[in-house]
């Protein structure tokens, strides 16, 4: 005989065995037993949460007849009346299961709701459960409205989809709605326990772990995802055996990832992606999971308590929280959910991936893009590394005059604002970089992107000691004391000896980058503009119709 599957065979069939769903589960029995019904309500959420589940038990509640025959609409369904037999073996008449799916046009409705005038056969109400209801068409909404509003006093409806925005408001203002949560993993992983204890199947928590979390929120996921297990593991269900079912990754992968990025150690990161291959791993879910692991890193490092001790991999966050720097979580956090759509743009997945964990790698704070666990001299002569913290740069001058015109032999001017970056390697930088160029190079983002784009160089003074450069700005509001700081950090990687900026307030002679970009675009539209007032086509409806070109609506590509 076939066994039946996990998600069949333990299927609540009272409110009682319902799991995860408390709150609506009390809206309704309480409206059960105190006798105040709405004739319509809609279920809302994911798959595999219980819509059609609780929809069944509330048909079982309405007709609910009691195992001697006499009884009332009840908020405990007895399982033994023939109304809650038939209903769970599916052939209850008065219980109609509708899919909207293939069945979503105004014909299919109108029969529906031709039927609802007859009185029900067997039971005490007829129940409609219209499933994934989204699906109709504009016409077959319009065609329920009024039914709905205002149905026979015998119909009962239930509507259940997994996409409320597509319900027209005139559907969801004539319904009672409920919202069913996701399942949490640890509520999973007790309710999986529960059943293969009932199976008689034994089994590691751990396991029961990582196809919680494999489910995402769907109890009838992990369900099925179990049964498959079972059927895998042919004997005790453990960690590995699903891990391999799955091709999720091993936790000691993404540790040893991480490790590898605090000792700055490309060689071992590449090695590790190699091995991922070679067992055929799935790099989506490697970053999904290693997202997931930062996640928890970086909370940890801002609410120690979040850390359960249950967790198998609690000892490995807590240590790498104390490891890794706050800023280092949140952009390895950053990298990671943003390079897992580039996977399909690789040569290949452990190509995309390698590149991804190398990009962590080369954009670490401080790293210079360096693979070692720290700089090595140029030469044997070389002085030793200064890895001291840059001090705090002075307050801005509210005094600051315009800076004067440069001139090379005259000493540099009083700063209003100046920062030091510490030495990441040392080597020869340019007598005078091309600033312009330098700017649109370095590796820099958000504010002190707009602070470098916003400056133009007026003196650059390269000694043995580091190099000191002076630059006027028109936007002094920009230089704070942290976007200078990490200026100085990335001009200092770059150039390989440390930097020092010295912050003029004052109007620039030449042009910043940001002049020069609105200049490019500026032409760019000009350009576009007479590119569309000499096309033959718009000048024609223009002359035909009377068209006119909006003012400021071309655009350049």
């Amino acid at each position: 005989m076939t066994a039946l599957a996990l998600a069949r065979s333990w299927r609540p069939k009272t409110f009682s065995e319902l799991v995860g769903q408390d709150h609506v589960v009390k809206a309704l029995t309480h409206a059960l037993d105190q006798g105040r019904l709405h004739h319509a309500w809609l279920f809302t959420g994911t798959r595999g949460v219980g819509k059609t589940t609780i929809a069944r038990i509330m048909a079982k509640a309405l007709n609910c007849t009691g195992s001697d025959g006499t009884g009332k609409m009840t908020s405990e369904p007895c399982g033994k009346c023939p109304a809650c037999m038939e209903i769970d073996a599916g052939r209850f008449v008065d219980y109609i299961e509708m899919d909207a799916a293939s069945n979503r046009g105004v014909d299919d409705i109108a029969a529906l709701l031709e039927k609802a005038a007859y009185a029900p056969s067997n039971g005490r109400y007829k129940v409609y459960m219209i499933d994934e209801v989204h699906m109709l068409t504009n016409h077959a909404f319009n065609a329920m409205l009024k039914t709905l509003e205002e149905p026979p006093e015998h119909v009962k409806f239930i509507l259940a989809t997994t996409d409320p925005q597509k319900i027209p408001v005139t559907i969801l203002s004539r319904c009672l709605q409920f919202n069913l949560k996701q399942m949490p993993v640890p509520l999973i992983v007790e309710h999986l326990e529960k059943v293969l204890a009932s199976e008689k199947v034994e089994y590691e928590v751990n396991a029961l772990r990582v196809l919680a979390k494999a489910a995402q929120g769907s109890m009838r996921d992990a369900l099925s995802l179990t049964d498959q297990a079972i059927a895998y593991a042919a004997g005790k269900v453990t960690e590995e055996s699903v891990r391999g079912m799955l091709g999720t990754l091993d936790d000691a992968y993404l540790i040893r990832i991480l490790d590898c990025l605090i000792a700055k150690d490309g060689a071992s990161l590449l090695s590790v992606a190699n091995e991922m291959g070679e067992r055929s791993m799935s790099f989506s879910l490697a970053l999904q999971d290693l997202s997931s692991l930062l996640q928890k890193i970086a909370a940890a490092q801002v609410v120690p308590e979040s850390v359960l001790d249950d967790w198998p991999e609690a000892g490995e966050i807590r240590r790498l929280a104390t490891q890794l720097t706050k800023e280092e979580a949140q952009l390895f956090y950053q990298i990671t959910i943003t390079s897992r759509p580039d996977l399909s743009l690789a040569p290949d997945e452990q190509t995309g991936f390698a590149m991804t964990l190398l990009r962590m790698l080369a954009f670490r704070p401080g790293s210079g893009g360096g693979g070692s666990s720290s700089p090595a001299p140029s030469s044997p002569s070389a002085p030793p590394v200064n890895t001291a913290r840059p001090a705090p740069a002075a307050p801005i001058s509210r005094t600051a005059a315009p800076a004067p015109a440069a001139k090379p032999a005259s000493p540099a001017p009083s700063p209003s604002v100046v920062a030091s970056a510490p030495v990441a390697a040392t080597g020869n930088s340019a007598e005078r970089p091309d600033w312009h160029a330098l700017m649109r190079q370095l590796p820099v983002k958000g504010l002190v992107q707009q602070l470098a784009f916003q400056t133009e160089l007026q003196d650059w003074n390269d000694s043995a000691a580091g190099v000191r450069a002076t630059i006027v700005t028109p936007m002094p509001q920009l230089a704070s004391e942290a976007s200078v700081g990490r200026l100085c950090d990335a001009l200092t990687a770059h150039f390989g000896k440390p930097v020092k900026i010295v912050i003029e307030k004052g109007e620039v002679e030449g042009k910043t980058v940001a002049k020069v970009d609105a200049q490019i675009h500026q032409e760019k539209r000009m350009n576009a503009e007479q590119m569309i007032a000499a096309d033959p086509f718009i000048q024609q409806l223009e002359k035909e119709f009377g068209a006119k070109v909006v003012g400021g609506s071309v655009k350049p590509l």
